[in-house]
């Protein structure tokens, strides 16, 4: 830097920030790389597929920033899977905008209302992708879309196109771990997208050495580090009891889709969070610990439509906690947690937390992909609904390998929700005159 006084002299400070950012690159190859910094071209979409750790923030991040630098005046739009992800890692985080631009830079930053305002009239407006709606009727000249792959509502997107509309070259930058979902398969094909692909260990100069290790230890050659860490799109796995293709046949776009339910069940697989489970939340195997949580309901005609995925990584009495609000919430008729990891705890704990609440607890008493393949069954009869995109379910459905020993929290769950709900599903069908009379109207939810 010493050696260039004269240009930096009359810089001001934005300038001063974005020069320092592009001299790095040159300067040190692995902090900015050069597939950090925005390529040319009159792309309308630059896709980063990356994973986890490889800077995907940052990058998104200096690109808003130098785009409201050199564009006064125009208004960029922000899309993370809800407000507070927004805010709290695009804008506010480490390596949020916030991070990457100079306060005189910044005119305003209205925190509640997701409005980031630049002295030379440039804007920044926050969206969350649970809100569809709220992009209908905004335009933008440009837009940075974050973890594209996990967005439950996929409309969101196409709202976010029909108003990107702004002056001669409108783009989007999208920053997202790959998962196999069709429109991220769409994208990658389009010619008028730039595609940049990079791994977790390219930034390790970033990265402290001790998780690296971790990390490679861990997952180096499971189809979940793939995916993860290196940024492999992964068709379904060959034995899977699901399929992407079904999934998607039967999905709903919205809960305003979903017709009137007859029962709601709140299912859960509870985690044996402790000393077991190591300092991580994660057991013997590597494979994580979370709480699985998902709620579903089923119609008078039986048709069953899965509302949520709450799992969560948390002490007993905060799932628990998660478990009782989903119960409210949906006006549920019961929740339904198996039992053979913590047997009346688990009960017990719920209880703590609101003692009117049904809980109708279950006992395993077959392997799980006994358990799991009626439920699958179902699926391929076009008789399951996901409201939405559930990306991580989605994800361990059509990868879980049922020969490995390990538990899916997500997928038994569900299987115990849905169990509860169609209890004939396990003889292939039908249904009887006990489960006929049960299946009475609920407040609409």
């Amino acid at each position: 830097m010493a050696a260039h006084p004269e240009p930096w002299r009359d810089l001001d400070p934005w300038d001063k920030a974005r020069l320092r950012w592009t001299l790095q690159t040159s300067l040190h190859p692995h902090d900015p790389r050069p597939n950090q910094v925005t390529p040319p071209g009159d792309w309308l979409i630059w896709l980063i597929l990356a994973g986890r750790g490889f800077g995907k923030t940052r990058t998104g991040a200096e690109d808003v920033s130098d785009y409201a630098r050199t564009h006064p005046g125009h208004r960029i739009a922000v899309v993370a899977g809800d407000y507070s992800e927004a805010r709290d890692v695009c804008i506010e985080g480490d390596s949020g905008i916030l991070s990457c631009v100079p306060s005189e830079a910044v005119q305003s930053w209205n925190r509640s209302l997701g409005e980031l305002i630049f002295v030379n009239g440039a804007r920044v407006d926050l969206y969350s992708a649970e809100k569809p709606g709220a992009l209908r009727g905004p335009q933008h000249h440009r837009a940075w879309v974050d973890e594209l792959a996990k967005w439950r509502y996929l409309e969101t997107w196409d709202q976010l196109m029909f108003g990107l509309r702004l002056g001669q070259n409108p783009q989007v930058v999208v920053t997202t771990t790959p998962k196999p979902i069709p429109l991220l398969m769409d994208l990658v094909e389009r010619p008028t997208t730039v595609v940049t692909r990079g791994s977790t260990f390219e930034n390790e100069r970033n990265l402290a050495p001790a998780a690296l290790a971790e990390l490679r230890s861990r997952y180096e050659g499971t189809r979940l580090g793939r995916q993860e860490l290196y940024a492999e799109l992964l068709a379904d796995f060959e034995g899977a009891l699901w399929r992407r293709e079904v999934i998607e046949q039967s999905r709903v776009n919205s809960l305003a889709d979903v017709p009137q339910l007859s029962r709601i069940a709140v299912g859960i697989d509870p985690s044996t969070w402790g000393p077991a489970a190591g300092s991580d939340g994660r057991d013997d195997t590597g494979h994580g610990v979370e709480t699985g949580i998902i709620v579903a309901g089923i119609t008078p005609d039986l048709n069953v439509y899965v509302l949520d995925d709450l799992s969560c990584r948390k002490a007993p009495h905060e799932w628990a906690q998660v478990a009782v609000d989903a119960y409210h919430n949906r006006h549920a008729t019961a929740i339904v947690p198996e039992l053979n990891a913590g047997g009346a705890m688990v009960t017990s704990t719920i209880h703590l937390i609101d003692s009117t609440a049904r809980v109708d607890g279950v006992r395993a008493a077959q392997g799980k992909r006994a358990r799991a393949e009626p439920v699958a069954a179902l699926y391929e009869q076009g008789r399951v609904h996901h409201v939405g995109r559930f990306a991580d379910l989605e994800d361990q459905c059509c990868s879980w390998d049922p020969r490995e020993n390990y538990s899916p929290d997500r997928i038994d769950a569900l299987v115990w929700a849905i169990t509860w709900l169609a209890p004939w599903a396990p003889s292939g069908g039908g249904t009887s005159a006990a489960v006929t009379e049960h299946l009475r109207p609920l407040k609409r939810y």
